[in-house]
């Protein structure tokens, strides 16, 4: 630990002396309030500080103490169901001492030190164990299973274990270490956030990430372990679809981050978790979810840590071998952060300011997601798939934090604001939108669903891209002087974008679609295409095909009870037929 002075202060850069024992990265305690700050450069004995909080107030000649650690977090149980800020402190705990308002400088541990856990032995005693090997489990809370693992790095024989409660900084182990020295063991891990968790082996994609959102499921899928990006204007639905991720997405555990948005926003994500059953385990889905709040009011700086933060409590419960989902909102307000550090540091600056490293500093996030296996001797695999909102200035994808997201990640949701005022939702343009993980996963739709559901997929799309081209020439000459055929194609198209793509968020039945329901849903509507499509080639009535009933039914189809959809969609199946056989056999008839 070593002690230096302010000689600069320029909004949350700090710059102080005779700190040359310092390291970069290390955490620093600023001022009397002993605000918390983070090493960014050093140059001789000079010490530039990211400080996490405000700093009016902050003058030269005031304290700067290291700590000699890097930031790091707190891994162990309690971290579920939690709402941390950006540097991992519980706010709920610093709420019941300081009331609704931070105090700077303000210190709570991450994890309470009070709350006893009811430890479950798994390993024995003589065991020889490795880092990631399972010591113990708690039940956390009636979802998460807490698997209490050797740190990453320690090996040695189990000299001793034991069952019971426990806080966390209660020994429960002892290990006698390769180097002959005897360490105790508690609940408790301390990572560096900047440095990723390790594993044995990262795989390749093979498994989507079910979301319940039918244009993400069947058009623009991401994989278990992937990588996507939720770019679009203000307005747009943005956080809207990464609410839908958080809720329906078949993942053990979802990191919530709110990386720099308006507080409204976490407040709409506190009051509807916790009221939200998870399909998966009929429990409140606040008992699987760890909330970062790190919202626009708080210190632009704090963004940086917020984004790492989450990240690093992914890895951890990845490394248990569960299926994470970091879902980071938004990934350009951490960007602002970076270029008013980068600028008050006078950096050379990158394209509109943002700091040349700015690409190198968004992969370094992405490419901590991954399907990997965990390390320790028991063969487990975990999965870390990372979805970032991007807000663009005006919806310009062309500004730099996009265009760096779209050459790293692998799958691209581009939102889009004409169709957000049409009320489109979600607003995902299909014809700009894309997945990279098609190939791979195929595959897997093949063997679950079926050879139909990726060749109607593809069905759909074109006809999509088709209405696009008929749009333009229908704007000049009008819809009646297209072809039958093409009418047609518009009004399937028609049908695909409001009965199929079109999802009401705020409706209970329509706000998660089953893999099954949507390749049923898809299925009668691409029927519906062939059958008219047949019955043109000897009926003339194209008016009377496109008005029939069913029509109606197939348009209501997405709001059938989950319990009745499999019956309701096979008797509009056959109500289908019946219509455009009849219509099609008094269209033959009035032809002879």
């Amino acid at each position: 630990m070593s002690k230096g002075r302010i000689v600069k202060v320029s909004g949350p850069l700090v710059v102080a002396t005779g700190l040359a024992d310092a390291n970069m990265a290390d955490v620093v305690r600023v001022g009397e309030q002993r605000l918390i700050g983070e090493i960014l450069n050093m140059t001789g004995d000079s010490a530039f500080i990211q400080v996490y909080e405000e700093t009016s107030g902050l003058g030269p000649g005031a304290e700067v103490e290291t700590t000699g650690a890097p930031m790091s977090v707190e891994l162990g149980p309690g971290l579920v169901g939690t709402i941390y800020d950006g540097i991992q402190r519980p706010l709920e705990e610093i709420m019941k001492i300081t009331g609704p308002t931070i105090t700077r400088g303000i210190e709570v541990p991450s994890l309470n030190r009070e709350t006893q856990w009811e430890f479950t032995a798994v390993a024995k005693e003589g065991d020889q164990l490795t880092g990631g090997d399972i010591l113990g489990t708690v039940q956390e809370g009636p979802v998460v299973l807490h698997k209490i693992m050797v740190p990453p790095g320690m090996s040695g024989t189990l000299l001793s274990i034991r069952t019971g409660l426990f806080t966390v900084i209660d020994p429960i182990a002892t290990l006698k270490t390769s180097e002959d020295e005897v360490k105790e063991l508690t609940m408790i891990q301390r990572w560096p956030v900047r440095i990723g968790r390790p594993y044995k082996e990262k795989f390749p994609p093979t498994q989507p990430l079910s979301s319940g959102q039918r244009i993400i499921d069947t058009l623009f899928p991401i994989a278990k372990g992937g990588t996507a990006a939720v770019p679009g204007p203000f307005g747009s639905g943005k956080t809207v679809v990464q609410h839908q991720l958080a809720k329906w997405s078949d993942v053990d555990v979802v990191i919530y981050i709110g990386c720099g948005e308006r507080g409204n926003e976490m407040t709409d994500v506190l009051r509807e978790f916790p009221e939200l059953t998870d399909p998966r385990t009929g429990e409140s889905l606040m008992k699987r979810t760890v909330m970062i709040a790190n919202t626009s009011d708080m210190p632009v700086a704090a963004r940086e840590a917020s984004i790492y933060t989450g990240i690093t409590i992914a890895e951890y419960f990845r490394d248990m071998g569960y299926a994470v989902a970091v879902i980071a909102d938004s990934t350009s307000r951490w960007a602002e952060a970076l270029r008013e550090m980068s600028g008050r540091l006078e950096e050379m600056p990158g394209e509109e300011g943002y700091p040349a490293y700015l690409s190198s500093r968004l992969a370094q996030f992405y490419e901590r997601a991954g399907t990997v296996a965990c390390i320790g001797t028991e063969a487990r695999q975990g999965s870390l798939t990372a979805i970032g909102a991007v807000s663009p200035p005006g919806g310009d994808i062309s500004e730099p934090v996009s265009q760096g997201t779209m050459r790293i990640v692998k799958v691209f949701w581009g939102l889009d604001a004409s169709l957000a005022y049409r009320r489109h939702f979600p607003a995902i343009n299909w014809l700009t939108s894309y997945s990279l993980y098609l190939d791979a996963l195929k595959p897997w739709y093949d063997e679950h669903l079926g050879k139909d559901y990726f060749l109607n997929r593809e069905k759909a799309l074109r006809m999509l891209q088709e209405e696009a081209t008929l749009n333009e020439i229908v704007q000049l000459v009008g819809k009646d002087s297209l072809s039958p055929e093409d009418q047609l194609t518009l009004e399937t198209a028609k049908m695909i974008r409001e009965d199929f793509l079109q999802q009401n968020a705020f409706v209970d039945i329509d706000s998660y679609s089953s893999y099954d329901r949507q390749a049923k849903l898809m299925h009668l509507i691409l029927k519906y295409d062939a059958l008219v499509r047949a019955a043109l080639e000897h009926c003339p009535d194209l008016q009377g095909l496109f008005c029939i009933s069913v029509r109606e039914k197939i348009g209501r189809a997405k709001c059938v009870p989950e319990a009745e959809y499999r019956q309701v969609y096979q008797e509009i199946e056959e109500w289908m037929e019946k219509e455009i056989d009849a219509i099609a056999a008094k269209g033959g008839r009035e032809n002879d």
